[in-house]
């Protein structure tokens, strides 16, 4: 055995002369993990997530955690786990896991919390620099490699370069013949099913090298004969066509879609809300197949000729769109395109719109008989266990005060208290050795004996309608600064205006196209929804214009804001 000490005092054990096996995060020994390597001589080793699906992969193999959307939950439940423990990750139909890290929560808590938020930490996934360390180092006749099937239509592009094979799973062996030898085969069967063989032939693996290597720039087609004519148009574009289609999408959403209103914009809003969204039907568009590279550089080249104006985000370290110079020559001559609405988009348009009707919020606030005016309530022959708005208790105390006859006569807008009138309005709220009131104003009373009641509010959304004890307590909304100077956007107090966390968190990722996720409040009931980066006012704006929340009845606290 042979450890390897690095920098980072991550330790790494491996077989002399072959591949690493396992691996301490810390060199402590209390982490200690074991490799993709290992892990595919021995798949059972640790547990394992099963992916949702293969597309699901490259994020994995991006660097990226993985979240609870995107585990594929069994029939029989979701297995049980500790928060700390050791999986792996597999893609459907392939024992060979591709990542391993830690659960960042036990099960329970996963379920708790509608099974959102990050699931496992990866610490060391297939093709990251300890991958890469040992790739050109192990025995050319190990033979892990081999029999391993990769069902990720991540690969799947690679099905050009592939040779189809009459019979399942079998592999295309030409050496008598003199044929070049395939690492790469599929059956004509398997094309069908995704699937894609990988097989490791006499110490080769430039074809397995140049598989993987471009599984970044790879796309997922919905049928085969998409896929290929999709690779081939990106292939063909040259980075003169991709700027130029870059610029062609960017004028058609500065006219269509980005209004000034809108602005300021970040940079990766204006990309996958409005430019990404005009590019032509089945066209890939790619920032890194054209001359800049980057968005950043794009959007700036684009203020220094002077169609927009941007300014980076020091903050977030993103470019943000301040402006639109709609007088400036290329968006004078520019003629945006009529696209035609398909029938799919007015039906879903008609079913938003049925949807938002079913949203509509009512909100009335209701006053029960305390013990200080059921004497009221009584003589003036009221029920006292209903519920009254303010105008009906308003009639019911004036109704008394006329039956009683105590208006004063020398003056029609003051009332003569008597004993069940003082008692009801007074009694208890008048400091020791204060003498009571006599009268009252008219203007008054109304208003000081709804203040004796106990409060109450119907809440009503569509069908669904609840009454809670006392007044409405406004939804709060809160920005902080988490580690890594990152924001995130908190909501609490929905369920007192019928809105369902969860509903309202999947609504969020979309419109944002950020995380999110629901926590149960700690020590309170009710849900919090936490929404990836500072978008207090766009929260604010989308709850009143979509669920009908008064303006009102939201606090909006920005603690980011020095």
């Amino acid at each position: 055995m042979m450890v390897a000490k690095l920098q980072n005092r991550v330790h790494v054990y491996s077989v002399e002369g072959e591949f690493p096996m396992f691996f301490d995060i810390d060199g402590r020994g209390s982490e200690i993990f074991p490799s993709v390597y290992s892990l595919w001589r021995v798949p059972e080793i640790v547990p394992a997530f099963l992916l949702k699906g293969g597309e699901v992969s490259r994020f994995i193999i991006g660097g990226a955690d993985l979240m609870f959307p995107g585990i594929s939950v069994p029939p029989e439940g979701l297995p049980s786990f500790a928060a700390g423990e050791i999986w792996a990750v597999k893609v459907p139909g392939n024992p060979a896991p591709i990542a391993v890290g830690t659960t960042t929560m036990s099960s329970s808590e996963a379920l708790k919390a509608g099974l959102r938020g990050k699931a496992l930490r990866i610490t060391h996934h297939y093709r990251d620099l300890l991958w890469e360390s040992a790739e050109g180092r192990f025995a050319p006749n190990a033979g892990f490699l081999e029999d391993v099937v990769f069902e990720d239509p991540a690969f799947l592009s690679s099905r050009q370069e592939s040779t189809a094979c009459e019979g399942q799973s079998e592999v295309c062996n030409d050496h008598e013949d003199g044929a070049e030898d395939e690492d790469v085969t599929e059956s004509v069967d398997e094309m069908n099913s995704n699937s894609i063989q990988i097989r490791e032939m006499d110490g080769s693996n430039e074809r397995l090298d140049k598989l993987v290597a471009d599984i970044d720039t790879l796309t997922v087609a919905d049928d085969v004969s998409a896929e290929g004519s999709n690779v081939e148009d990106r292939h063909n574009f040259t980075s003169a066509d991709v700027d130029a289609l870059l610029d062609k999408c960017l004028l058609q959403a500065l006219h269509t879609t980005i209004k000034d209103k809108d602005l300021p914009m970040p940079g990766s809003t204006l990309w996958s809300n409005h430019v990404l969204p005009c590019r032509p039907q089945g066209v890939t568009l790619d920032i890194k197949k054209s001359s800049y590279k980057k968005l950043s550089k794009w959007l700036q080249a684009k203020s220094t000729a002077g169609l927009v104006s941007v300014k980076e985000d020091k903050y977030k370290k993103e470019v943000v769109l301040l402006g639109v110079n709609r007088n400036h020559p290329d968006y004078s001559v520019f003629r945006p395109e009529k696209r035609p609405v398909e029938k799919s988009d007015q039906i879903g348009e008609h079913a938003a719109k049925e949807s938002q009707s079913n949203k509509t919020l009512n909100m009335v606030e209701v006053y029960k008989p305390s013990v200080h005016v059921n004497a009221i309530f009584t003589s003036a022959g009221a029920d006292r266990g209903k519920l009254y708005t303010a105008s009906e208790a308003t009639d019911i105390v004036f109704r008394y005060v006329e039956q009683e006859n105590l208006v004063k006569p020398t003056d029609k807008s003051t009332v003569v208290l008597d004993a069940i009138l003082c008692d009801a309005l007074f009694k208890g709220a008048i400091k020791k050795g204060s003498a009571y009131p006599t009268e009252i104003h008219k203007k008054d009373l109304g208003s000081t004996f709804i203040n004796r009641m106990q409060p109450h509010h119907v809440v009503t959304r569509g069908s669904d309608s609840v009454v809670r004890k006392g007044a409405l307590k406004a939804i709060q909304i809160m920005t902080e600064r988490r580690q890594g100077n990152k924001k995130v956007t908190r909501l609490s107090g929905l369920e007192a205006f019928l809105v369902d966390p969860e509903a309202l968190a999947s609504e969020l990722q979309k419109k944002f196209a950020c995380s999110t996720t629901v926590a149960e409040l700690p020590g309170k009931k009710g849900y919090e929804v936490m929404v990836q980066g500072g978008v207090i006012d766009d929260l604010a704006r989308y709850l009143i214009e979509h669920y009908g929340v008064p303006k009102k009845y939201m606090e909006v606290l920005d603690k980011t804001k020095k």
